[in-house]
């Protein structure tokens, strides 16, 4: 064995045992870092059956799982162990381990995930307490757990990415059981594994962020927002610190280390790398609201604003959306990438759940679970933040209105990537290729199966208006004027005035627009 690894008899001593859930590295890995001080560990991660039935889950989540679990096994390998992948519902899995070889230490991540992964972590807590098992768990972002207040919050987002990366230094296994990610199967019922994602693992994170620091993020800033230009602009990690292949402490640090060896000249590099860096603190700063408050999942932000879709959810609407049949062909030419590929830049997703939420008129919960099963990068913390945001219901925003022409008309002026995406357009003369319905010879030049999307499903300006109409009737509300308070209170972001924090009741720009833009 090497000096960097070992492997101890299971008789000779017992063990801590650090459970890999959204954290699937080892560099900057506080739960392995602190087990490898304390003694011999074991390395677990666990399918669990109830998690994949979830409605927000899908076939490509659990691939890219799978390779980056191959990935973090075979480094494990070379350092005399391994990650052991186990199935069953997390209390269960835990109490026959437990049997089988008592533990006396669990480690792992904190996780603001879904709801369900919010009462699972209840349950493990509660199976602790009755085995006498301490469970010592470590931040995974920059966000706090039982925050009091958000004034605290950019201090803390601060202190976390500048302290010390966690170097896991010398392992002791205490065992190396069989059994290798490469032979997990998913489970059957599970959809959905675009052709052209992202694929999982540590190496490929690294790969990515490198060839963004050194080369792509010099087009960063006033290339994001465009689809065109998006995909090769923006970081691409998204996915990486979703999964956690690599830290956000990791990414900061790095980004910073950058921006200081750069010479003095380079400054398109250094302003977009800046923005980047501007974009990982929002990131956190909303998976803090779904943290402060798991409910927003499923519950508006502001109660103020229930009621408001919720009966009249057109489900004709939302299945010509989902199947790219919109008729705009912006919107249709968008949800086809994100079908092929996983991902889509934040503009676009932003008028996606826009276009969703006013001129269709549907409620954001089903439009946000069939979104999440799209998205590789699903950050439910982000995502349930955004789709209220953009839907108008959080009462603190101001409402965006994106309309699918004019953007289209902004980000894709010469029509290439609806071209690209949506074959019925391609042989559209350009002035007709983002309202063809203009065409007078439009029905002559689409195939018969194509011309019931020759026109919207909707009158794009008459529906908006009547939308924008109804949600700023609900905004003039008194009661819903004065719940506001509560809201800017508990999730705004602060704007520090002389040293100290103040609510700001107009988000930034960033604040606005922020998603998974890096």
């Amino acid at each position: 064995m090497d000096v960097h690894g070992s492997c101890l008899p299971k008789q000779r001593m017992s063990y801590g045992l650090v459970w890999f859930k959204r954290d699937l590295r080892w560099q900057d890995h506080g739960p392995l870092s602190q087990a490898a001080r304390e003694g011999p560990l074991r390395c677990i991660y666990v399918i669990e059956p109830a998690l994949w039935l979830q409605p927000d889950c899908a076939l490509q989540h659990f691939e890219f799982i799978r390779e980056s679990l191959q990935v973090l096994d075979g480094h494990l390998r070379t350092l005399g162990g391994c990650i052991e992948i186990h199935t069953g519902e997390l209390p269960d899995v835990l109490n026959r381990i437990w049997q089988e070889a008592p533990f006396l230490r669990l480690y792992s991540h904190e996780e603001t995930g879904n709801g369900w992964t919010y009462a699972r972590d209840l349950q493990v807590s509660d199976w602790c307490k009755k085995t006498g098992v301490s469970w010592q768990e470590f931040a995974q972002f920059g966000v706090v757990r039982r925050l009091k207040t958000r004034n605290q919050w950019q201090r803390a987002w601060e202190h976390h990415m500048a302290s010390p990366q966690q170097d896991p230094g010398n392992l002791i296994f205490w065992s190396s059981p069989p059994g290798r990610p490469l032979d997990m199967r998913a489970p059957t019922h599970l959809r959905h594994d675009p052709p052209r994602r992202q694929r999982g693992g540590r190496l490929l994170a690294l790969a990515t962020l490198h060839s963004f620091l050194n080369a792509r993020s010099i087009g960063y800033r006033g290339s994001i927002s465009s689809p065109l230009s998006a995909p090769d602009a923006c970081s691409r990690l998204s996915t990486y610190l979703t999964y956690g292949c690599i830290s956000m402490r990791e990414v900061v640090q790095a980004t910073r280390a950058k921006m200081d060896s750069l010479p003095p000249q380079a400054s398109r590099h250094r302003a977009g790398l800046s923005a980047f860096i501007s974009r990982l603190h929002w990131h956190c700063h909303f998976i803090q609201k779904l943290e402060s408050e798991p409910e927003i999942e499923w519950r508006n932000m502001h109660p103020g604003y229930d009621g408001l879709r919720e009966n009249e959810f057109n489900h004709a609407h939302f299945e010509a959306l989902q199947n790219a049949r919109t008729g705009w062909p912006m919107v249709d030419a968008c949800v086809i990438m994100l079908r092929e590929t996983g991902w889509l830049n934040f503009r676009m997703r932003a008028m996606l759940v826009s276009v969703a939420a006013y001129p269709l008129w549907l409620h954001w919960r089903l439009v946000g679970e069939w979104l999440a099963t799209q998205f590789l990068d699903y950050e439910p913390g982000i995502h349930w933040s955004q789709l209220q945001m953009q839907s108008g219901t959080t009462g603190i925003n101001t409402t965006r209105v994106y309309n699918p022409i004019k953007q289209a008309q902004d980000h894709d002026p010469q029509g290439h990537f609806v071209r690209r995406w949506l074959p019925r357009m391609r042989h559209v003369p350009a002035e007709w290729v983002f309202e063809p319905w203009l065409n007078p010879l439009a029905a002559n030049e689409l195939a018969p199966v194509d011309r019931e999307v020759l026109w919207p499903i909707v009158d794009t300006k008459a529906a908006t208006h009547l939308a924008k109409q109804r949600l700023h009737e609900r905004r003039r509300d008194p009661e819903v004027k004065a719940g506001k308070t509560a809201v800017i209170e508990k999730h705004a972001s602060r704007q520090f005035r002389g040293g100290k924090p103040k609510a700001s009741s107009k988000p930034t720009q960033n604040e606005s627009q922020m998603g998974f833009d890096f």
